[in-house]
């Protein structure tokens, strides 16, 4: 069983999105944990409200690129549309930050705020590496 960090962020009707993610989530995986969310600064295009984010632990049979696959299906289900601003406003962001204790997204030393969510959901609260 494969254990992954997946960040989970939206500035479009933040609240509903991050609950309808959940919910996704919750009924396609087994979920262990769920961070805090917390409102954050838009990072690199300031021009747009505020995101709110967490992250989940999720368990999984799946392979890392299996799962960035059903994440991005996920994603596009939910109406996200990738646009040329790849920090621009989006209705949400899934992505593996930690995949079997190993750092994945290098966004996770920049944000303290992922930081922060990523330790919550790990177990003891462990450093990842």
């Amino acid at each position: 069983m494969n254990r992954a960090v997946v960040s989970i962020g939206s500035n479009i009707d933040p609240r509903e999105n991050v609950r309808k993610a959940l919910a996704i989530l919750g009924e396609r995986f087994s979920v262990e944990a769920v961070s805090k969310f917390t409102f954050t600064a838009p990072v690199g295009f300031l021009d747009q409200p505020d995101f709110l984010n967490g992250a989940v632990l999720l368990a999984t049979d799946l392979s890392c690129e299996e799962l960035k696959g059903a994440l991005k299906g996920i994603e596009k289900e939910m109406g996200r549309v990738n646009s040329a601003n790849k920090f621009g406003p989006r209705v949400i962001d899934l992505d593996i930050v930690v995949w079997n204790g190993e750092v994945t997204d290098e966004d996770y030393y920049s944000r303290e705020f992922l930081r922060d969510a990523v330790e919550e959901v790990i177990e003891g609260k462990k450093r990842v590496s």
